[in-house]
Formats: C-alpha cells, sequence, structure tokens
C-alpha cells in the first residue's frame, strides 16, 4: 500500500532521464561558481583585500571547514522536514544571494582597501572591518547555500529512478558516473576560463559571470519542478536511530535467551514510510541492539478515545521502550558502514598533496607548454587540468566499455561491485604517491646538477609531474564514485541525504589530516638550524620522503580497507511483492533488449 500511494503522489510518468539536464546543470553551475572561486580566492585576498598570507589561508580554511560541517544540517532538513527539492531550492538561491554579494563586493572598488603604493607590503592597507564583513557575510551564505545543497543534489537526482523496476535501476548507477563526469568538467573549466577572466580581465567578472550561470541553473531547476519525482521526508532519522540505541540499553539486562529472532518485533504499517521499496530483515550481526525490538510489558500502548471511552486497536509501541525490526537493521547498516566510510579519508589526504607540494614542485619546473617552440608558460595552478582530464576520460570509459563489458560477466547492473571499484582506486592512488616520490627525487636532483638549489627552480620540464596528477585523477574515478555509490546504496532509504552529507564529511576529514599529517612530518623531521624535509624552498627539504610516508599510510589503509570489504555484510532488504513483481518484468525486458 505504501508503494501504490507514494506512486499515485509521484506518478508513473515523472522523473527518469529527461530531468537530468535540469540537474545537471544546476550541479555544472555550482561546480563553476564555487572551484571558480575558491581556486584563485587566496590570490583574491593577498591582492585584493591586502590580507597578510596567514590570515588569508586561516579565513579559507574556517570557510572550508564551515562548508563541510553544514551538509549534515541541510541533510536532516531533507531527510527529515521539508524534502531534497525543496532543500535545493532553498540552499540554490542562498548560495546565489552570496555568488552576488561576492561580485558587487569584486566589482566595486568601495568594497576594496586602496591601491598599494611604491614601497612594498608596508605600503598595503588591509581591508577595513566593514569591508571584512562583507566578505565574511558572502562566505557565510556560500557555506549555508552548500549546506543544503551538496547533500542532496545526488540523492535527489538518484530519485529521479525508480529502484522498483530493474531498466530504471541499471540507468541509476550509470547516473553516478555521469553525475561526477558533469562534476569534473566543469571542475575543468572553472580551473582554466574562469581563472584566466579573473586573471587577465577581472574579478569582477571572473566572479560575475559565474553568478550569472548559477541564477540562470536556479531558475531552470525550479522549472522542472512538474517533472521530478519527490519523495516525502520520513522523520528524523536521528531520532530513530536514538530511540533505538535507548531501548537496547534500557534492555541490556534482558538475558540472551530472551532475544528470540522470530519473535522481534515488526510493524509493516509504522514502517511504511521509511520503507517504499522493501523493508530491512534482520541479521545477527550486532546483536545487542535486537533487545530494542524485544516486546516487554509496558512496551506497547493501547490508545484511548477520551470521548466515547472506546479503545482503538492495535496498540502502537513506545518509540523509546520498543523499535521494529527494520529501524534495529537502520542503525546496524549504519554501524556496518562505518569502517568503509572511514577508508576513504585517508585517500583524500593523498589527493590533496596535488594542490600543495605538487603546486609547488610545478612553480620550480620548466612550464614551458612546447619547449624550444614556445615561450608561453602553464600556470602552476592549472597542472590539476591532467587530473581531472585523466578523471573524465576514465569515467568515460568505465561506462562506455568496461561497464557493459563487465556486466556480461557478472551480472551486475553497475559491472563491477562498488566495493571492488574502491578498492582499484585505493592501489591506484598508492601507485601516485609512490611515483610522486620518484619523481620529486629526479627532479631534485636536476635542480643540484644545475646549480638552481638556491634560486628554488630546476630545468625539468614541468610535464614530469603528468604521471602523478593523471594517477590521482583515474584513481578518483574510481574511489570517490564508488564511495559515493556505496554510500547511497547501503545508507537506509530514509537516510540518503545524510549518507551523502557524510560522503562530503570524509572529504572535509581527508584535508584536515592533511593538514595534521604535514604539522606532524615537519615537527618530526625537524634538523639543526631549522632544517626539515618540508621547508619553503623543497631544493632543501625532502619531499620525497614525505610522498612516500604518505604511500606507507596508504598501504596500511589499503590492507585496513580489504579487511573490511571481506567481511561487510551487505543491506539485507526484502522487496515488498508489488516491487518484486516490477523486478520480474524488468529484468525479462532488460534481457530481450540485451538480446536485441
Amino acid at each position: 500500500m505504501a508503494m501504490e500511494e507514494a506512486r499515485k503522489t509521484t506518478g508513473r510518468k515523472k522523473g527518469g532521464l529527461r530531468t537530468m539536464p535540469f540537474i545537471f546543470a544546476n550541479e555544472v553551475a555550482e561546480k563553476l561558481a564555487v572551484v571558480g572561486f575558491s581556486t584563485n580566492m587566496l590570490t583574491y585576498l593577498t591582492t585584493q583585500l591586502h590580507m597578510p598570507l596567514a590570515k588569508a589561508a586561516t579565513t579559507l580554511t574556517n570557510f572550508g571547514g564551515t562548508s563541510a560541517a553544514t551538509p549534515l544540517i541541510g541533510a536532516f532538513l531533507a531527510d527529515a522536514c521539508i524534502g531534497r527539492f525543496w532543500t535545493i531550492a532553498a540552499a540554490s538561491i542562498v548560495y546565489q544571494v552570496g555568488m552576488a554579494l561576492l561580485t558587487v563586493s569584486a566589482a566595486l572598488p568601495q568594497f576594496r582597501p586602496p591601491p598599494c603604493k611604491p614601497g612594498g607590503a608596508a605600503a598595503c592597507q588591509e581591508a577595513a572591518p566593514w569591508q571584512l564583513a562583507v566578505l565574511y557575510a558572502s562566505l557565510l551564505l556560500n557555506a549555508v547555500g552548500a549546506g543544503g545543497y551538496r547533500p542532496c543534489i545526488v540523492a535527489f537526482g538518484a530519485d529521479q529512478f525508480d529502484e522498483s523496476r530493474a531498466a530504471e535501476r541499471a540507468r541509476s548507477w550509470g547516473f553516478f558516473n555521469w553525475y561526477y563526469f558533469c562534476n569534473g568538467a566543469s571542475m575543468l573549466l572553472a580551473v582554466t576560463a574562469v581563472v584566466y577572466v579573473q586573471d587577465n580581465v577581472g574579478w569582477g567578472w571572473g566572479l560575475g559571470v559565474p553568478a550569472v550561470c548559477m541564477g540562470v541553473s536556479v531558475a531552470a531547476f525550479v522549472a522542472g519542478y512538474p517533472m521530478y519525482r519527490r519523495l516525502d521526508p520520513a522523520g528524523s532519522p536521528f531520532t530513530r536511530l536514538a530511540q533505538v540505541v535507548v531501548a537496547a540499553a534500557k534492555k541490556r539486562r534482558l538475558p540472551a535467551r530472551d532475544v528470540d529472532a522470530a519473535a522481534l518485533y515488526e510493524n509493516d504499517d509504522l514502517d511504511a514510510p521509511i520503507s517504499m521499496y522493501g523493508k530491512l530483515v534482520h541479521t545477527y550481526q550486532l546483536s545487542f541492539f535486537d533487545r530494542a525490538a524485544v516486546v516487554t510489558d509496558g512496551d506497547l500502548v493501547t490508545p484511548t478515545d477520551a470521548s466515547s471511552g472506546k479503545t482503538s486497536p492495535p496498540p502502537v509501541p513506545n518509540p523509546w521502550r520498543l523499535s521494529t525490526v527494520h529501524r534495529v537493521e537502520e542503525l546496524k547498516s549504519v554501524i556496518r558502514m562505518g569502517p568503509i566510510w572511514a577508508a576513504g579519508i585517508l585517500v583524500i589526504t593523498a589527493s590533496s598533496t596535488q594542490h600543495t607540494f605538487s603546486l609547488q614542485q610545478a612553480t620550480t619546473m620548466d612550464r614551458r607548454l612546447a619547449p624550444g617552440l614556445s615561450a608561453f608558460q602553464i600556470p602552476a595552478g592549472s597542472m590539476t587540468v591532467f587530473a581531472l582530464l585523466a578523471m573524465l576520460l576514465t569515467l568515460f570509459v568505465y561506462d562506455r566499455a568496461l561497464v557493459p563489458l563487465a556486466r556480461r560477466v557478472t551480472g551486475l547492473d553497475r559491472g563491477i561491485s562498488f566495493l571492488h571499484r574502491m578498492g582499484v582506486g585505493f592501489a591506484l592512488s598508492v601507485l601516485a604517491t609512490l611515483v610522486a616520490g620518484f619523481v620529486e627525487r629526479h627532479r631534485r636532483a636536476a635542480a643540484a646538477a644545475a646549480g638552481a638549489t638556491d634560486a628554488g627552480t630546476s630545468p625539468l620540464s614541468a610535464y614530469w609531474l603528468v604521471p602523478q596528477y593523471a594517477l590521482h585523477g583515474v584513481a578518483e574515478a574510481f574511489t570517490s564514485v564508488g564511495h559515493l555509490e556505496f554510500m547511497y546504496d547501503q545508507a537506509p532509504e530514509s537516510m540518503r541525504s545524510t549518507a551523502t552529507a557524510l560522503f562530503w564529511l570524509s572529504i572535509s576529514l581527508g584535508s584536515y589530516a592533511s593538514t595534521l599529517l604535514v604539522d606532524a612530518v615537519h615537527r618530526w623531521s625537524a634538523g639543526p638550524g631549522g632544517a626539515n624535509w618540508l621547508p619553503d624552498n623543497i631544493n632543501h627539504g625532502r619531499l620525497d620522503y614525505f610522498y612516500w610516508v604518505v604511500t606507507m599510510l596508504q598501504i596500511m589503509n589499503l590492507v585496513y580497507y580489504a579487511i573490511c570489504a571481506k567481511r561487510f555484510t551487505f543491506k539485507p532488504v526484502q522487496l515488498h511483492k508489488e516491487v518484486e513483481e516490477e523486478e520480474e518484468g524488468g529484468k525479462a525486458l532488460v534481457e530481450l533488449q540485451e538480446k536485441v
């Protein structure tokens, strides 16, 4: 019944591939705006607002931390209160206001301090407090917008494919590939065209163009409202998880022999709003929480009509004393996801080096586009283009060639499981940092041979960095998309926005872990006279050793992941009867299409 009512509400003809242009356009515009200003924001803060380098770096770190924390709030609002569509729409508008304010502050000279006078940094006047307040307000609005947008757009896009139909469910796994492809393409455009406009035309245009694009995409996204499949929020998932923990704790002294799997409490009507496609069945892992579904005296309350004195069966459970099997398994699913989720953090730590130390390597190398033929130099910050190109090419080949081929062998709609996909990405990430260490050793030796150690330059071509950038890009195509698929697929139906928020949280934690690792290496490798592995002039340091430390940590992480993946128990789902019928019909249709 829950499935039938949901279909009447959303309609069979809603959703599907025709909604993808609206969703992808919004994602492309968001990435253009965010990456376009975040990539070059350090330059804007130091050259336009005359911030000291340390203060500018702290400002960006605080903005990144806030942007990483707010998705949990946005996910809660989407899953518990207003649904994903309205969360995305509201967050996009807040995003738009923040970008407009940032554009105005960059375009009008009143919002910036006067240009520096001749005489060095001492002649530069830092931005006034009210000018900084405008900047902070725009960054805060962008962080709030990111909090509502990021955890919902992926889940909302996947919602457009009906999981009860095998043909549509197969398309949903392709959605994750194309979502990340659009994500990467927009980032590629941002770090090339948008950054070029900012540096050579002006910050007003450099921030204004993405802001206008985002405004158009927001209007287009809202215009697609009649076509979307919109799933209603099902109440706070955090409250349900807490209720299971409290109920199990209250019954902690219950003898194990009284916990009979066949007698655990189930209530399909109560669980209908949070189990549209199927309910979770009992598993024997984490058996302590099964106590929450054991019926004891006082757990069930029979509501009474005060006016007539008549009772209205059936009895209703007190949620803080009794939970259904489905809700207990929701908590178990979230706990089981934890180790796999955590394994993705260190990969982000490794890939973040391409935005810091790999960038520093590029600044000390020969960056001529065509040595001997052209004097044009590739901007050091644009070296990430090679990682993005490798990621985009991998995603295209994966979706167009590897998935159809693997599907014939494995029988899986997505070709290979997301656990295997993540494992391949982890191994490639290990290879990327290993190669980076050898390239750095070669670069440092070339600088020493040319006598360029003090000047901080090396005659070696920056194209030597392409392999490590490309390997990081290919690794991301496997790891990040597999991680995203895993979080969406294994999360309970009612917590998919929250699961996507956790994906973004892992990215944030990986960045913070990189900061802690660099600080630890600084302290541990410190020698007499202030020497260490990571000095300002990397020709005097041992960056290769740092890369190999990261490689060793990743090898340990890969072993840890392999153990967790082998022991992982997939979410056990019993499909509703009508979904099973759709499943059989969908499989027959897919088989017929493959034969044709």
